[in-house]
């Protein structure tokens, strides 16, 4: 196999797309290997390196089911609850802090 094809930032041709661009087609690279590079250069530091997929070669992201929609909003509701307190903060807690905001900085809350 030869080496991968590498086109500078903004220059490469039509055809080509990385995954963020596939997936605002509505496609996915669907096991497809890397078929080029996008290089953009930075001062004193190595390029930024973006990996390319073929547009023809993509195929449609899978739906999701009703079962994904369910597993999605129990990870989103577990990301949600604070684990002191046990009440849904309402925001995904950082993970920085590891519990909501009020439970964090109790001082806080008193003086307000």
């Amino acid at each position: 196999m030869g080496a991968l094809p590498v086109f500078r930032w903004r220059l490469a041709p039509d055809g080509y797309a990385t995954r963020r661009q596939l997936r605002a087609r509505g496609l996915r690279p669907g096991g497809q290997p890397v078929a080029a590079q996008l290089e953009r250069p930075r001062r004193r530091r190595p390029p930024l390196v973006a990996h390319l997929y073929r547009v023809d070669l993509a195929v449609p992201v899978r739906p999701m089911t009703a079962g994904r929609w369910r597993a999605h909003a129990a990870m989103m509701r577990a990301r949600r609850t604070c684990p002191v307190c046990c009440r849904d903060a309402g925001y995904v807690i950082p993970a920085s802090f590891g519990t909501c905001v009020t439970c964090t900085y109790p001082e806080d809350q008193r003086a307000a």
